[in-house]
């Protein structure tokens, strides 16, 4: 089959110089469409972030080609349209649509159409391998350029390629190629041998598309993850604090530390079983997380409730919101167990408060890193608010930004009072903290309203949320 002149009409907006031809394909970054074997773990709106990040840097790469050198540098994409490329990624590229067929069928035509609109060669890359650089770049058309017969390939880890290049039309190359799988460099390496193609190959790279190659787009940005520590203040928690210990340690080499606060119950028994470091404290939430802080060998500190779990991949979705510029502190989307229409609603509220206020409470999981921790004094050690007044005081040194990730947190102080009455009530709490009431005096007015107020630590999200 032939992929020549006819297939696609020239474009006016690439030049008509016979220039090599660098081609970059990619996919427009919407939520849910891309990098989806990364949603588990990065959710659908981190894993399009990633992309858009991945493919900025592949065109990084392919601009900074661009200055030394005398090449054209066109984008191939898929989903969305010229102006929401341009807008993403710039507005000095060459941009095309990839249009119909699978991988091999639209790089075939991707390729066909250069070298017939003059390219002497025309070399492909995919937009999620962060090793590639203007060097080499510039490998693979050097040895373009010593033989025109030649093929070049950049094979992946993953069993794929990067990179592939030819100053012939080679449609067979591109046929019968089981893509997606770790067959397809194998495949295309022995499709150009049996041609008798004279092939060459550059050093194989990683690529990111699976939640254990992150690591390696850490390592290209010259950076680690964080190390996390996660504290978690419990009192009288035995029955949940086993869930909340087990999602924390979902991450390899974090730290999880359970303060009690002097339980009657088997809370430190139970966390010490499920992997946490037990530390007594005295009484009182704020206590207890500036005391497991203290303790806290971590980068990153996350100040996890009793009876919430943390999502997958929660690190990652740390490291991603903090490394937004700007950023002083985050905390989770909040999700409630059960399935209550009520409990959406106010699911629907806690996110307008925490994203149009900046103020997430601590059943989110308030996390920041340790020196801004130290730098705004801890906790403040009130009976309740604490939460509320370290976001206050976050507030001067930048923006608390909120991960599309939810937690999800046990639905028990909903169900104790009433959905509706308790949210109603609170918000008189909130009225008068805002007020100038002393906190004391609304703990106070809290306890009279539950007999099971000595039994677990008054939060504000149980004082607000219900």
């Amino acid at each position: 089959m032939s992929l020549g002149p006819s297939t696609t009409s020239p474009d006016p907006s690439v030049s008509q110089v016979t220039r090599p031809r660098l081609i970059v394909f990619t996919r427009y970054p919407e939520p849910g469409k891309v990098k989806t074997r990364l949603c588990g773990v990065l959710g659908t709106v981190g894993a399009a972030e990633l992309h858009r990040e991945l493919t900025e840097h592949t065109l990084a790469a392919a601009r900074g080609l661009r200055s030394s050198r005398s090449i054209d540098v066109e984008v191939r994409y898929s989903g969305g349209d010229d102006a929401s490329m341009r807008r993403c990624f710039g507005d000095e590229l060459a941009y095309r649509p990839q249009g119909e067929g699978d991988l091999g069928e639209r790089m075939a035509r991707s390729i066909a159409v250069a070298l017939s609109e003059g390219a002497p060669v025309a070399v492909v890359i995919g937009s999620d391998c962060p090793g590639i650089t203007p060097d080499l770049l510039g490998r693979a058309f050097d040895m373009l350029g010593e033989d025109p017969e030649r093929v070049i390939l950049g094979p992946a880890f993953d069993g794929g390629y990067y990179l592939i290049g030819m100053s012939r039309e080679r449609p067979e190359l591109f046929q019968e190629i089981a893509w997606g799988t770790e067959h397809v460099f194998r495949q295309t390496e022995t499709l150009a041998r049996n041609a008798g193609y004279p092939l060459r190959t550059l050093e194989p790279l990683a690529d990111i598309d699976r939640p254990e190659d992150l690591d390696v787009w850490y390592s290209v940005r010259g950076r680690t993850k964080p190390r996390v520590s996660v504290i978690i203040p419990a009192l009288n928690e035995e029955a949940a604090v086993a869930r909340a210990v087990e999602s924390a340690m979902t991450v390899q080499m974090a730290e999880v530390i359970v303060v009690d606060g002097g339980s009657r119950d088997r809370t430190s028994a139970v966390a010490a079983s499920s992997g946490a470091s037990v530390i007594l404290s005295r009484k009182g939430r704020a206590i207890q997380m500036n005391a497991g802080a203290a303790r806290a060998s971590g980068d990153v500190l996350v100040f996890l409730h009793a009876d919430t779990v943390l999502p997958v991949g929660y690190d990652l979705a740390i490291a991603r919101t903090l490394d937004r510029p700007g950023t002083a502190a985050g905390a989770f989307r909040l999700s409630i167990a059960g399935g209550s229409r009520s409990l959406r609603v106010i699911e629907s509220l806690v996110h307008w408060r925490s994203t149009a206020l900046g103020l997430p409470y601590g059943d989110q999981a308030i996390f920041l890193t340790a020196e801004v921790f130290r730098r705004v004094g801890g906790f403040p050690e009130l009976p309740i608010m604490e939460d509320l007044e370290l976001t206050r005081r976050l507030k001067p040194l930048g923006q608390i930004r909120i991960a599309p990730e939810p937690v999800v947190t046990s639905a028990r102080r909903w169900h104790e009072g009433g959905v509706w009455r308790t949210t109603l009530r609170n918000q008189f709490y909130l009225a008068a903290y805002f007020a100038g009431v002393r906190v004391e005096r609304i703990a106070a007015w809290r306890g009279t309203h539950t007999d099971q107020a000595d039994q677990r630590i008054l939060t504000t999200g149980d004082i607000l949320d219900g």
